[in-house]
Order: structure tokens, then C-alpha cells, then sequence
């Protein structure tokens, strides 16, 4: 993911790394760092297959709400690079908290006024894929490579469950469920089928995403949000 930054984003006259991370060795999974954007500031979140796949936990989703709320607070642009296989399970998360700690993360992007881009890179599961800024959570454009894969969870684990009663009466369990596997990655498991229903605005070639981003960018800069007449929202505690 770091590669994908470095590419994307401004490079520095000096040859130097082109953006500045925050807490590099806490909550590994996330990486929250600041970098530029055709010559604007702006923070990214994006999640570090390297570690944990990905996955979002209790401190990982800290570590994001935390950095949401930072680039609000200074008006700071939000670009969000997904590549998430869901919430890490276990019982140490849920003892823990990880739905009012996942919590937190889905109140900072949503109460955030911000630019809000989203590019997924490969993979986004279930919940999670709402948790990394989703249209739902208020994202001003949304945009992913064509290999992606947008689901409730992954074909190997999807295709058994839903068909099961067939799989119970095949003469080959094994020869259909991978037949069964790939019609579900055809059929449901892409961008186009959430393209088609206005979840995601454009399916991009890896090649255009730096212009594509920076026109995005260029359009949500000048957003204007109305808020309900309060003085503040209550962040899950």
C-alpha cells in the first residue's frame, strides 16, 4: 500500500518519501499519514494488507477516528485507499469493544464536512466496507480498479453457504462449488453490480487514478455541508 502512495501522490523535488506518517508502529493494519495532492494537503487512510490482511480492529478503528477527526478539524481533505476483508473476528475484539470502537470511525467520517475520497484498490468486505468511507458515510466520489471485489464477504465463503442445498445433492460437491465460486465472483463479487447501483461512481483504470483523484479533489474543495443546528455530535464513548 505504501508503493501505491508513493506513486499516486506528489513526489518531492528532493527525491525524498513523499508523505509524513503518523504512528507507523501502532495499529500496523491502518496507515494514517499526510501527503499532497496536486499541490494540496491531504490526509490518508488506507489499510496495510501486510498486516492482519487489513482488517479493521479496536485499534485501528481508534487510530482512524482519531486521524478522521484531526483532518476535519483542520479542514484537511480525506482520501481513503480500501483494500479491507472486514472486521478482524475473535473474542478479544468483542469483549473488547470492537462494535462501539468501530463505531467511533463510522461517527468521525459521517459528522466529517471534508473533501471525502474513496478508492478501492482490491477488496472490500461486509461492514467494513462502509467503515472505510462509503457513499453511505457521506463520500464525495467513490471510484475502484477493475479487479475489485465489493460483497458481504468472499466468494469461497459466500458460494457454500448460499448454495448448499445444491451442493448436498451434486454427484461432485468439489467440481461445482468452484463452478459455484466463480459465477458468484462474475455475478455479484465486482464493481460493476455496485456501479450499476449508484454505490460507487466510476470503475477507473489504475493508470488514471492520480488525475482522476485530483478532479475529484478539485470538485469537493469548494462543498458546502448544512448541518443540523447543534453544537455537537456525541461520539460513541
Amino acid at each position: 500500500m505504501r508503493k501505491i502512495i508513493e506513486a499516486v501522490f506528489d513526489q518531492r523535488k528532493d527525491g525524498k518519501k513523499n508523505y509524513f506518517e503518523l504512528f507507523p508502529i501502532f495499529a500496523t493494519n491502518i496507515i494514517t499519514c499526510f501527503s499532497r495532492l496536486n499541490g494540496w494537503s491531504v490526509g490518508i487512510i488506507a489499510n496495510q494488507p501486510q498486516s492482519k490482511a487489513g482488517c479493521l480492529d479496536i485499534d485501528a478503528c481508534d487510530k482512524a477516528s482519531r486521524f478522521i477527526r484531526f483532518c476535519d478539524a483542520f479542514n484537511i481533505p480525506i482520501i481513503n485507499l480500501v483494500d479491507v476483508p472486514g472486521y478482524l473476528p475473535g473474542t478479544d475484539q468483542e469483549w473488547g469493544g470492537i462494535i462501539r470502537h468501530g463505531a467511533k470511525m463510522l461517527f468521525a467520517y459521517s459528522e466529517a464536512t471534508v473533501p471525502k475520497l474513496t478508492l478501492t484498490i482490491r477488496k472490500a468486505y461486509g461492514g467494513a466496507y462502509i467503515g472505510m468511507c462509503s457513499k453511505d458515510l457521506g463520500a464525495d466520489a467513490v471510484f475502484c480498479w477493475p479487479g475489485t471485489e465489493l460483497a458481504v464477504m468472499g466468494a469461497e465463503g459466500a458460494a457454500p453457504i448460499i448454495f448448499r442445498k445444491e451442493l448436498e445433492k451434486a454427484e461432485d460437491p468439489e467440481k461445482l462449488l468452484q463452478e459455484k465460486i466463480k459465477e458468484y465472483r462474475e455475478e455479484f463479487a465486482n464493481p460493476y453490480k455496485a456501479a450499476e447501483h449508484l454505490h460507487i461512481d466510476d470503475v477507473i483504470d489504475p493508470v488514471e487514478t492520480r488525475p482522476r483523484l485530483i478532479e475529484a479533489l478539485q470538485m469537493a474543495m469548494d462543498k458546502k455541508e448544512d448541518r443540523p443546528s447543534k453544537k455537537h455530535g456525541i461520539i460513541p464513548a
